[in-house]
């Protein structure tokens, strides 16, 4: 409830746009105020009560450990225990989530499966600074990218990192332009890697 009191007192204090401006910076604004990293928030609930907090806020999903149903309502996150709680997948499909906000998943050490799929603020920037997330590096098993048009090789080339990783699908990536140079990276990086390119 604070988080969002402190984001409306953020858009009452909104200055006029200039006519010249058009809705998307207005948008792009916004999903940077829900990508914000509260620090303070983080220690006080945890590192996976924040990020489910986070990823939910930004239009995605979480599933945790031991439960099949995905929570995908903000309002009917769980209440208990804060350790209770463990993410083990996160479905990022058609949500706001960028770099920055990238900062909640430091703590967690369950995820072991990611799907970003048209996520347009998601870049190269984005998935190298995913892979350098220790924990992350350990958990991770199984990584989808699709329809992410902000993604380039090089971006994908940094997901070698993830030495824990079983299956990487990538799909409708306009941006990835040497899918055999590719290949090879993650053959001699990944060996047992299921790799799927549908470029």
């Amino acid at each position: 409830m604070m988080v969002l009191g402190k984001i409306s007192r953020q858009l009452c204090s909104l200055k006029k746009l200039p006519w010249s401006c058009d809705s998307r910076y207005f948008w792009e604004w916004l999903n940077t105020v829900f990508n914000k990293v509260d620090y303070e928030r983080i220690r006080d609930v945890g590192p996976d009560r924040a990020a489910s907090e986070w990823l939910l806020r930004c239009g995605a999903m979480v599933r945790y450990h031991g439960q099949e149903r995905w929570m995908k309502d903000y309002n009917n996150l769980p209440v208990g225990p804060l350790d209770k709680y463990k993410i083990q997948a996160i479905d990022a499909t058609d949500s706001c989530i960028m770099g920055i906000g990238l900062e909640h998943m430091t703590g967690l050490e369950h995820v072991e499966k990611i799907k970003l799929c048209k996520c347009h603020y998601i870049e190269d920037k984005c998935l190298q600074r995913l892979s350098q997330l220790e924990k992350l590096q350990k958990s991770l098993l199984e990584l989808e990218i699709i329809s992410c048009g902000n993604v380039t090789d090089n971006g994908i080339a940094a997901l070698r990192h993830f030495r824990n990783l079983k299956y990487l699908f990538l799909s409708d990536l306009p941006g990835v332009k040497e899918k055999e140079n590719l290949i090879q990276v993650f053959k001699t990086a990944l060996p047992s890697l299921e790799f799927k390119v549908n470029l």
